[in-house]
């Protein structure tokens, strides 16, 4: 990595660690992107992403912050993106932490932690897009909910009561605990009977257990108590609505409406999306409805299957590797005494930016350049509007990895290396002209 020793470290999220046939370990990683990395347009727009959700807050801390400050920010930002790599695991440097962006934790803290980032857009590097986190935990004044003040006793109600939610259930009803479980275990009796009268639930659920097990699910009770509570919960009148003249009622839920070939379907959409619904929906499953979905998710979750599934991954997870040695790297030292003007002074400089413009950084500032992809200091090449300062919360892991050799992609901002590495060679000529003066006195 000696050819791009001068790059900033990329910042990758590990998903997995495997060897492979000649010995050599390689990690699985997920890209994040610098500031630096994407488009100015594209900057733009995760600017204007950052003032609206600092305007939503109740108390903006923006104003409040320094320059420097806001400039130091920005080398915090990443944008996470759904693309995958696979690297020598000699590339990794160290660990770092990476955040999902929330209004919740002040953002000065955030400064005072080494190695940490946040991100809040995701970032498409083939269409050039930027999109918000599907992952946002929503936490703050925007998703609470607005307390009406109680209305004086013998005040009318105004409000339009069909908007208003439904009272489904009645706890202080005249039926006695023991009364409302006899009439559940009627309700689950009249469920299995009508599994054996109905010729596709027998074909599903074969045996009588199967059918008794099924007839037991939350549909088969949510509909006893509803019945129950319509009828003013007497108990005579909720039984002939359970066996009506025309048989008993039967009631499904999403596990025996769907078909094995439709529940293999949502396995392997599962494998591959995760929990992304509307994914699974559109290019799997697009005649169920996304509640269907959801909802068969949290069913399928109580399954033997489902825990087969697991007991399976864990034990894959048990084969992997789970961590690797990470040796000490360093950039080659250029041997000097000069005066750094960012930082006073060093006994050890490092050759930074195009090799005829001379520039050297003292070890401080190498290593933020290395770490944050910028420089301590704001410099005339970075526009004001460039600075914003968002703040995170959920914690992921992440780790540093040293770029691949070559030069830097089109995406990169030139225009601001060279302006940095310029105002660098200038300071580096002063000092050392302020440095020989002192050295003939």
């Amino acid at each position: 990595l000696t050819n791009s020793s001068s790059n900033p470290y990329l910042i990758r999220r590990i998903e997995e660690l495997n060897k492979t046939a000649s010995g050599n370990v390689e990690a699985k990683v997920v890209c994040f992107y610098r500031r630096r990395d994407i488009s100015h347009s594209l900057i733009q727009l995760a600017d204007k992403h950052a003032k609206d959700l600092e305007e939503e807050k109740e108390t903006p801390i923006e104003t409040d912050l320094s320059e420097k400050q806001k400039h130091q920010l920005r080398h915090r930002e990443l944008f996470l993106s759904r693309q995958y790599e696979s690297l020598p695991a000699t590339h990794i440097r160290g660990k770092c932490s990476v955040a999902l962006l929330n209004e919740t934790e002040a953002v000065l803290s955030y400064l005072d932690k080494e190695d940490t980032f946040f991100y809040s857009l995701v970032y498409d590097p083939t269409q050039k897009t930027l999109l918000a986190d599907k992952g946002e935990i929503r936490v703050g004044p925007r998703f609470q909910a607005d307390v009406p003040d109680m209305l004086p006793e013998g005040e009318a109600d105004d409000r339009e009561q069909s908007k208003l939610e439904e009272k489904l259930w009645d706890p202080e009803c005249p039926l006695s605990s023991k009364q409302i479980d006899q009439f559940l275990v009627v309700a689950r009796a009249v469920g299995t009977f009508a599994r054996a009268l109905d010729c596709s639930s027998s074909v599903r659920q074969p045996s009588l257990h199967m059918s008794a097990a099924a007839a037991s699910r939350d549909i088969t009770l949510f509909h006893a108590m509803d019945t129950l509570h319509r009828h003013g919960y007497d108990l005579s009148s909720a039984l002939s609505v359970l066996v009506p003249a025309g048989g008993p009622v039967l009631c499904r839920d999403e596990m025996e409406e769907w078909s094995a070939s439709e529940a293999s379907m949502f396995e392997e959409a599962l494998e591959k999306y995760g929990k992304d619904f509307n994914d699974i929906r559109q290019d799997f499953l697009p005649w169920k409805s996304l509640t269907s979905i959801i909802e068969y998710y949290y069913m399928w979750k109580t399954t033997d299957r489902y825990v087969q599934q697991k007991r399976l991954k864990a034990a894959e997870a048990e084969s992997k590797l789970k961590q690797v040695y990470i040796p000490t790297y360093g950039a080659k030292i250029i041997s000097a005494y000069l005066m750094c003007l960012r930082c006073m002074q060093s006994a050890q400089w490092y050759s930074w930016g195009p090799p005829n413009m001379q520039c050297r950084l003292c070890v401080s500032c190498w290593m933020y350049w290395k770490r944050y992809g910028g420089l301590k200091m704001p410099s005339r090449a970075e526009a004001p509007e460039e600075r914003t300062s968002p703040a995170p919360v959920s914690n992921v892991s992440a780790h540093h990895v040293s770029p691949a050799p070559g030069r830097p992609e089109a995406g990169e901002a030139m225009p601001r290396w060279f302006e940095e590495a310029r105002t660098l060679k200038l300071n580096r000529a002063r000092a050392t002209s302020l440095w020989q003066k002192l050295s003939w006195k």
